[in-house]
Protein backbone atom coordinates (compact mmCIF):
# COMPACT_ATOMS: atom_id res chain seq x y z
CA UNK A 1 0.00 0.00 0.00
CA UNK A 2 0.97 3.84 -0.55
CA UNK A 3 2.48 5.57 2.04
CA UNK A 4 -0.03 8.64 1.23
CA UNK A 5 -4.14 7.69 1.60
CA UNK A 6 -6.70 8.89 -1.03
CA UNK A 7 -9.16 7.03 -2.83
CA UNK A 8 -7.82 6.14 -6.44
CA UNK A 9 -4.63 7.18 -8.18
CA UNK A 10 -2.45 6.10 -10.77
CA UNK A 11 0.74 7.50 -9.95
CA UNK A 12 1.97 4.42 -7.99
CA UNK A 13 3.03 0.95 -9.21
CA UNK A 14 0.14 -1.11 -8.38
CA UNK A 15 0.40 -2.49 -5.05
CA UNK A 16 3.74 -0.18 -3.71
CA UNK A 17 4.57 2.75 -2.68
CA UNK A 18 7.07 3.52 -5.21
CA UNK A 19 5.55 6.31 -8.31
CA UNK A 20 5.40 4.99 -11.94
CA UNK A 21 8.34 6.59 -13.61
CA UNK A 22 9.84 7.25 -16.77
CA UNK A 23 12.98 5.02 -16.68
CA UNK A 24 10.53 1.57 -15.30
CA UNK A 25 12.59 1.84 -12.16
CA UNK A 26 10.70 -0.56 -9.54
CA UNK A 27 13.35 -0.54 -6.53
CA UNK A 28 12.94 1.75 -3.82
CA UNK A 29 16.40 2.97 -3.28
CA UNK A 30 17.63 3.14 -6.71
CA UNK A 31 14.55 5.02 -6.81
CA UNK A 32 15.57 7.38 -3.90
CA UNK A 33 19.10 7.55 -5.31
CA UNK A 34 17.93 8.47 -8.70
CA UNK A 35 16.02 11.41 -6.92
CA UNK A 36 18.81 13.07 -4.90
CA UNK A 37 20.63 13.47 -8.04
CA UNK A 38 18.38 14.89 -9.59
CA UNK A 39 18.33 17.79 -6.57
CA UNK A 40 21.46 17.88 -6.42
CA UNK A 41 21.32 18.81 -10.06
CA UNK A 42 18.46 20.97 -9.68
CA UNK A 43 20.08 23.03 -6.47
CA UNK A 44 23.55 23.76 -8.54
CA UNK A 45 20.98 24.45 -11.69
CA UNK A 46 18.33 27.20 -9.77
CA UNK A 47 21.28 29.02 -7.43
CA UNK A 48 23.20 28.98 -11.10
CA UNK A 49 19.90 31.27 -12.27
CA UNK A 50 19.54 32.96 -9.34
CA UNK A 51 19.50 36.82 -9.75
CA UNK A 52 18.50 39.89 -7.46
CA UNK A 53 14.90 39.95 -9.44
CA UNK A 54 14.24 36.75 -9.26
CA UNK A 55 10.68 36.07 -8.40
CA UNK A 56 9.61 33.66 -5.87
CA UNK A 57 5.96 33.11 -7.03
CA UNK A 58 3.85 30.84 -7.84
CA UNK A 59 5.13 29.69 -11.49
CA UNK A 60 8.70 29.69 -9.91
CA UNK A 61 7.75 27.24 -7.51
CA UNK A 62 5.81 24.78 -9.99
CA UNK A 63 9.18 25.27 -11.79
CA UNK A 64 11.33 24.39 -9.28
CA UNK A 65 9.51 20.59 -9.30
CA UNK A 66 8.74 20.32 -12.96
CA UNK A 67 12.51 20.80 -13.83
CA UNK A 68 13.79 18.81 -11.33
CA UNK A 69 12.12 15.63 -12.07
CA UNK A 70 10.11 16.11 -15.50
CA UNK A 71 13.00 13.42 -16.85
CA UNK A 72 11.50 11.11 -13.66
CA UNK A 73 7.95 11.64 -13.77
CA UNK A 74 5.15 12.69 -16.23
CA UNK A 75 3.21 14.23 -13.23
CA UNK A 76 5.84 16.41 -12.71
CA UNK A 77 5.02 20.06 -11.98
CA UNK A 78 1.31 18.96 -11.52
CA UNK A 79 -0.55 20.01 -9.00
CA UNK A 80 -2.43 17.15 -7.54
CA UNK A 81 -6.31 16.54 -8.09
CA UNK A 82 -6.68 14.34 -5.15
CA UNK A 83 -6.98 14.18 -1.27
CA UNK A 84 -4.01 12.92 0.45
CA UNK A 85 -3.86 11.97 4.28
CA UNK A 86 -0.94 10.67 5.60
CA UNK A 87 -0.08 9.34 8.89
CA UNK A 88 -3.25 11.31 10.40
CA UNK A 89 -2.57 14.41 8.55
CA UNK A 90 -4.88 15.37 5.98
CA UNK A 91 -3.16 18.07 3.43
CA UNK A 92 -5.62 20.48 1.84
CA UNK A 93 -7.84 18.98 -0.41
CA UNK A 94 -7.72 18.77 -3.90
CA UNK A 95 -10.91 21.10 -4.93
CA UNK A 96 -9.15 24.29 -2.95
CA UNK A 97 -5.71 23.78 -3.59
CA UNK A 98 -5.07 26.01 -6.37
CA UNK A 99 -7.46 28.91 -4.61
CA UNK A 100 -5.43 28.41 -1.50
CA UNK A 101 -2.28 28.24 -3.68
CA UNK A 102 -2.58 31.80 -5.39
CA UNK A 103 -3.64 32.67 -1.74
CA UNK A 104 -0.37 31.52 -0.16
CA UNK A 105 1.85 33.22 -3.16
CA UNK A 106 -0.28 36.40 -3.53
CA UNK A 107 0.81 36.67 0.28
CA UNK A 108 4.48 36.17 -0.31
CA UNK A 109 4.22 38.69 -3.13
CA UNK A 110 2.60 41.39 -0.77
CA UNK A 111 5.63 41.10 1.26
CA UNK A 112 7.75 41.39 -1.92
CA UNK A 113 8.59 37.79 -1.91
CA UNK A 114 11.16 38.80 0.94
CA UNK A 115 13.44 40.70 -0.32
CA UNK A 116 15.96 42.87 1.72
CA UNK A 117 15.57 40.36 4.29
CA UNK A 118 19.32 40.26 4.64
CA UNK A 119 18.93 43.42 6.78
CA UNK A 120 16.18 42.05 9.31
CA UNK A 121 16.97 40.79 12.19
CA UNK A 122 17.59 36.57 11.52
CA UNK A 123 14.53 35.60 14.10
CA UNK A 124 11.82 37.64 11.64
CA UNK A 125 13.50 36.37 8.48
CA UNK A 126 13.02 33.00 9.96
CA UNK A 127 9.67 33.33 11.02
CA UNK A 128 8.69 34.40 7.67
CA UNK A 129 10.15 31.77 6.32
CA UNK A 130 8.64 29.65 8.72
CA UNK A 131 5.19 30.89 7.73
CA UNK A 132 5.75 30.35 4.45
CA UNK A 133 7.56 27.05 4.22
CA UNK A 134 4.36 26.38 6.60
CA UNK A 135 1.28 26.78 4.40
CA UNK A 136 3.06 25.24 1.84
CA UNK A 137 3.89 21.94 3.81
CA UNK A 138 0.04 22.13 4.76
CA UNK A 139 -0.81 22.73 1.07
CA UNK A 140 1.12 19.58 -0.44
CA UNK A 141 0.39 20.52 -4.00
CA UNK A 142 2.42 17.67 -5.62
CA UNK A 143 1.63 13.66 -5.35
CA UNK A 144 5.18 13.57 -4.04
CA UNK A 145 8.92 15.10 -3.39
CA UNK A 146 6.67 18.19 -1.93
CA UNK A 147 9.21 18.50 1.37
CA UNK A 148 12.61 18.37 -0.93
CA UNK A 149 11.42 21.14 -3.79
CA UNK A 150 9.63 23.06 -0.61
CA UNK A 151 13.15 23.16 0.95
CA UNK A 152 14.66 24.03 -2.19
CA UNK A 153 12.43 27.29 -2.72
CA UNK A 154 13.02 28.78 1.11
CA UNK A 155 16.89 27.69 0.23
CA UNK A 156 16.58 30.00 -2.47
CA UNK A 157 15.12 32.65 -0.94
CA UNK A 158 17.54 32.50 1.91
CA UNK A 159 20.16 32.64 -1.05
CA UNK A 160 18.65 35.66 -2.49
CA UNK A 161 19.14 37.11 0.87
CA UNK A 162 22.82 36.68 1.65
CA UNK A 163 22.24 33.30 3.47
CA UNK A 164 23.55 30.03 2.70
CA UNK A 165 21.51 26.75 2.44
CA UNK A 166 19.02 26.36 5.43
CA UNK A 167 20.68 23.39 7.08
CA UNK A 168 18.51 21.14 8.50
CA UNK A 169 21.00 17.88 8.83
CA UNK A 170 20.35 16.76 12.42
CA UNK A 171 16.41 18.15 12.39
CA UNK A 172 15.93 15.77 8.98
CA UNK A 173 17.86 12.58 10.38
CA UNK A 174 15.21 9.43 10.12
CA UNK A 175 17.32 7.28 12.79
CA UNK A 176 15.07 6.50 16.02
CA UNK A 177 18.12 7.60 18.28
CA UNK A 178 18.31 10.95 16.53
CA UNK A 179 15.57 13.21 16.80
CA UNK A 180 13.69 13.76 13.89
CA UNK A 181 12.46 17.45 14.48
CA UNK A 182 11.30 18.53 11.35
CA UNK A 183 8.90 15.54 11.00
CA UNK A 184 7.00 16.66 14.43
CA UNK A 185 7.78 20.40 13.01
CA UNK A 186 5.97 19.59 9.90
CA UNK A 187 3.16 17.69 11.11
CA UNK A 188 2.77 20.51 13.42
CA UNK A 189 2.18 22.76 10.61
CA UNK A 190 -0.55 20.53 8.79
CA UNK A 191 -2.66 19.79 12.30
CA UNK A 192 -2.01 22.63 13.85
CA UNK A 193 -1.36 25.64 11.96
CA UNK A 194 1.62 26.25 14.46
CA UNK A 195 4.89 26.86 12.77
CA UNK A 196 6.89 27.52 15.87
CA UNK A 197 9.27 24.63 15.99
CA UNK A 198 9.98 24.93 12.06
CA UNK A 199 10.75 28.30 12.59
CA UNK A 200 13.03 27.46 15.33
CA UNK A 201 14.91 24.90 13.47
CA UNK A 202 15.61 27.67 10.53
CA UNK A 203 16.46 29.97 12.97
CA UNK A 204 19.28 27.32 13.65
CA UNK A 205 19.99 26.52 10.18
CA UNK A 206 20.16 30.04 8.72
CA UNK A 207 23.92 30.93 8.84
CA UNK A 208 25.03 34.46 6.20
CA UNK A 209 27.17 33.03 3.37
CA UNK A 210 30.52 35.27 4.84
CA UNK A 211 30.22 33.52 8.05
CA UNK A 212 29.61 29.97 5.93
CA UNK A 213 32.79 30.35 4.31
Amino acid sequence: MSKYQFQQSDIYQPGTDLPINRLNIGDAEILQEVEAQLLQQAYQTFVFELRADTRFDEAYFQSLHLRTFESLYAWAGQYRTQDMVKGGSMFCRATFLPNESHRIFAELEKEDFLRGAAAWPLDRFAGRLAYFQSELIALHPFYELNGRITRLFCDLIAMANGYGPIDYAKALQTDPEVDNSYIRASINCVQRADYGLLQTLIAAGLTPNEAAA
